[in-house]
């Protein structure tokens, strides 16, 4: 796979700075995310090696793969007499020390808390067993403010918070402008406004900031308040595909029960088979998953247009999680980190083959 875009080499290259920041200060990054436990009753089939398996994910269309997953039983299907128990997040840290703390197994998150759960803990916490989602990140601005990118100068623009995976891509495309801004307090040619996204909406509204580079649906809600879409962030990648959300696993939980974790992803593989043969009940799906999270569905405004700038996806696309780091070092932003091993997709491929699919690759960065 080619490199990214020389703007997305400078966002990979200060994704782990402020990730790694963070992390090595304890200063309660990702603190503020909230949680909410939910169960599923388990099937009359056999139980497997774990009675129960607690996954997490966030509220987001770029978590379609487990919104719709537990929302139609795939999941709970796949495992039968063991129980899924779910938890949601609204930010990638708050899960990774869930998993890190035990309080979850399984868990859906962005490249940049991978890398830096993995660098945190040295390799020994988590492994990256499948990829989910690809897309559903947009820069959407006002457009009585901002009418080019070159307008962005100047401005107030918000990420949902300091280190996310959207922040940094907000960053390495100011750094490919030439324009310069401290990555921690957000000061500089541009105002970064860490801001979350249940918030953005509200800022937009009010002209407290000029535009958001943010996920799905958030992005969409912005246009349907008279934002403009300036910048899709699949246009920064070759072929237009770049992992924004992958699967995780403790790996405490993969040796202890495999059959579980393989249970769950061929849970996932079937989701996103489901999704592609039938886009307008999952996006009904995902969206009913919402309503049950937040209290709150999507008004269709807002719904389609989210749902079509995401594609779900089991391909882990290892190469651009490879380049993120290699940017990070190149820029001498980060020493360089082992990321050997930081995917076992031995029971992923296994699930493909099963499926009939082909199988998928670590980009060497698989567990030897």
């Amino acid at each position: 796979m080619s490199a990214p875009h020389p703007a997305r080499r400078a966002l990979a290259a200060l994704a782990a700075l402020p990730l790694l920041t963070a992390a090595l200060t304890s200063c309660g990054y990702g603190s503020r995310a909230e949680r909410n436990d939910v169960g599923s009753t388990a099937t009359s089939g056999r139980k497997l090696s774990a009675d129960t398996v607690r996954i997490g994910y966030f509220p987001n269309i770029t978590h379609a793969t487990p919104l719709v997953g537990e929302q139609e039983g795939i999941f709970q299907r796949e495992l039968g007499g063991t129980r899924l128990k779910s938890a949601a997040f609204n930010a990638g840290p708050s899960a990774i020390e869930a998993l890190n703390a035990g309080s979850i197994d399984i868990g859906w998150i962005g490249p940049s808390p991978a890398i830096n759960g993995w660098v945190k803990s040295r390799g020994k916490n988590l492994r990256i067993v499948s990829g989910s989602a690809s897309g559903g990140v947009r820069l959407v601005v006002d457009p009585r403010k901002i009418t080019s990118a070159e307008d962005v100068k100047g401005k107030r623009i918000a990420t949902p918070q300091k280190g996310n995976t959207q922040d940094v891509a907000f960053l390495s495309w100011i750094a490919g402008k030439g324009w310069k801004v401290d990555p921690q307090s957000g000061k500089g040619d541009v105002s970064v406004v860490r801001t979350d996204n249940k918030v953005v909406p509200d800022a937009f509204r009010s002209g407290s900031v000029d535009g958001a580079w943010v996920p799905e649906p958030t992005a969409s809600k912005l246009v349907s308040e008279g934002g403009k879409v300036l910048l899709d962030e699949s246009s920064l990648w070759p072929g237009g595909k770049f992992v924004i959300t992958n699967v995780i696993v403790s790996q405490k939980f993969l040796a202890a029960h495999p059959d579980v974790v393989e249970a769950v992803l061929r849970g996932s593989v079937r989701t996103n088979a489901w999704i592609a043969a039938h886009p307008d009940r999952a996006k009904a799906s995902a969206n009913a998953a919402l309503k049950r999270l937040s209290g709150k569905a999507l008004p269709a405004g807002v719904l389609d247009p989210a749902w079509k700038s995401l594609r779900t996806l089991d391909d882990p696309l290892a190469p651009t999680l490879r380049a993120e780091a290699e940017h990070a070092v190149a820029a001498g932003l980060l020493d360089e980190p082992d990321l050997s091993g930081i995917y076992d997709l031995t029971l992923l491929n296994k699930v493909l083959r099963a499926e009939g699919k082909p199988a998928v690759s670590a980009a060497k960065l698989g567990k030897q």
